[in-house]
């Protein structure tokens, strides 16, 4: 009895987690029996394979990873057919090399529309209870592969009808990955499986290999220099405090995992003052853009810095980049490691400068501390040390394609 109690639980969840959209033909309750028992078929395989010193990230009871949905989802995640025109993907914004960020100021979809804010990595996306820069309502990584895929201000990917599902239904390698994902290919390719897939592929995206693992969680006390030794503690200490927005293991004061209480903030950092923010358009002004409260303008969330060294420009708007003489893509010899470290070197100087006058800045975080030039190049060469090759190079995250 208590089984059939269950299944009708899950199942009535699963129903009740289907939001139709406009274009989108509503499932047969067949169809949808056939998907419910294959997601209640494919849970509890999934091995979190995790490094020293990771928590067990919080997943989704309605999506519990599984090798196949992941596997799926990293085919769909580099599968152009998800976009309008056919011509990008998820994938054509988050570069693996890159830890799956783009390395532009601003990303611009299948129209060229730009987008009002850069491309954040996915390192860990796993941990973050608050998605993207300045949305608190973005909770989840199945509802916010909405708003690439079918988002109108900006077009992303610019879906705007149902016939990717016939087109992906078309090909037989999706014939046998959603099969082998949810148990029958022709009822289970739909829109919610789509996201559902593409979340369990991002949650597997975990970074945690650096030199700064290797130092701090493996024992491997030859893995930092003396420089950036140096620059962790000072990173850590009450001098530049960098610590209080990019703390704990993934580097950031948003984190959300097994046994521990949900925590998200949106600070501003000084990188713009008042009259900025009264000249830009309403979305470009943070978490303002979303409450209406005028004291939450330019506040944005504090990413990890976990692969930092790969992840510039930085900042929402890319304030800080490197010079042209140090970017590898205008001048030649140069590597990604002489951009970071260029550009870095401008954030730590932002930083010990205090940033500029901003009303909603906390003034007892963002304020003027006074280093050498020689401690803020520890610094740098310390963030440079959180920069996980492995993550960067891993087949299993590479596009299959």
């Amino acid at each position: 009895m208590k089984f059939r109690i269950y299944i009708f639980s899950c199942i009535f969840s699963f129903f009740s987690s289907c939001i139709l959209i406009p274009f989108q033909e509503k499932e047969s309750n067949n169809d949808l029996l056939l998907a419910a028992i294959g997601i209640l078929a494919n849970r509890s395989d999934w091995v979190w394979d995790l490094p020293p010193g990771f928590p067990v990230p919080v997943v989704p009871s309605e999506n519990p990873m599984t090798k196949a949905k992941v596997e799926l989802g990293r085919h769909l995640f580099n599968e152009k057919i998800l976009s309008g025109n056919e011509t990008m993907s998820c994938g054509s914004c988050h570069f693996q090399s890159l830890a799956f960020s783009d390395g532009k100021e601003f990303p611009s979809g299948i129209t060229s529309e730009v987008h009002p804010r850069n491309s954040q990595h996915l390192s860990n996306v796993a941990y973050l209870p608050r998605l993207t820069w300045n949305n608190p309502r973005m909770t989840s990584l199945e509802v916010q592969a909405r708003v690439p895929m079918f988002g109108e201000n900006p077009v992303e990917l610019g879906l705007s009808s149902s016939s990717f599902i016939d087109k992906l239904k078309a090909k037989s390698i999706y014939q046998t990955l959603f099969t082998n994902a949810y148990g029958n290919a022709d009822a289970a390719v739909n829109e919610q499986n789509i996201r559902f897939a593409l979340a369990s592929f991002q949650r597997s995206l975990i970074s945690g290999n650096s030199r700064f693992d290797q130092y701090t969680y493996r024992n491997n006390k030859s893995a930092l220099t003396a420089s950036e030794i140096r620059g962790m503690n000072l990173f850590n200490g009450e001098v530049a405090e960098c610590f209080h927005c990019h703390g704990g293991f993934n580097f950031t004061d948003t984190s959300f995992h097994g046994g521990s209480k949900e925590e998200f903030f949106y600070h501003s950092n000084g990188i713009h003052d008042d009259a900025y923010y009264a000249g830009v358009p309403s979305d470009k002004r943070g978490l303002f853009d979303l409450t209406g409260i005028p004291s939450d303008t330019g506040k944005f969330r504090a990413p990890s810095l976990r692969n930092i060294g790969v992840t510039f420009p930085y900042m929402h708007d890319g304030s800080f980049m490197c010079d042209d003489a140090n970017n590898p893509n205008i001048t030649l010899g140069k590597t990604k490691t002489d951009c970071a470290r260029d550009a870095l070197t401008k954030v730590v100087d932002h930083y010990r400068s205090g940033g500029l006058n901003h009303s909603a800045k906390d003034s007892t975080l963002i304020r003027a501390f006074f280093i050498e030039d020689s401690e803020r190049d520890d610094m740098v060469n310390f963030l440079l040390s959180l920069t996980d090759e492995e993550f960067l190079t891993n087949p299993k995250f590479a596009s299959p394609f």
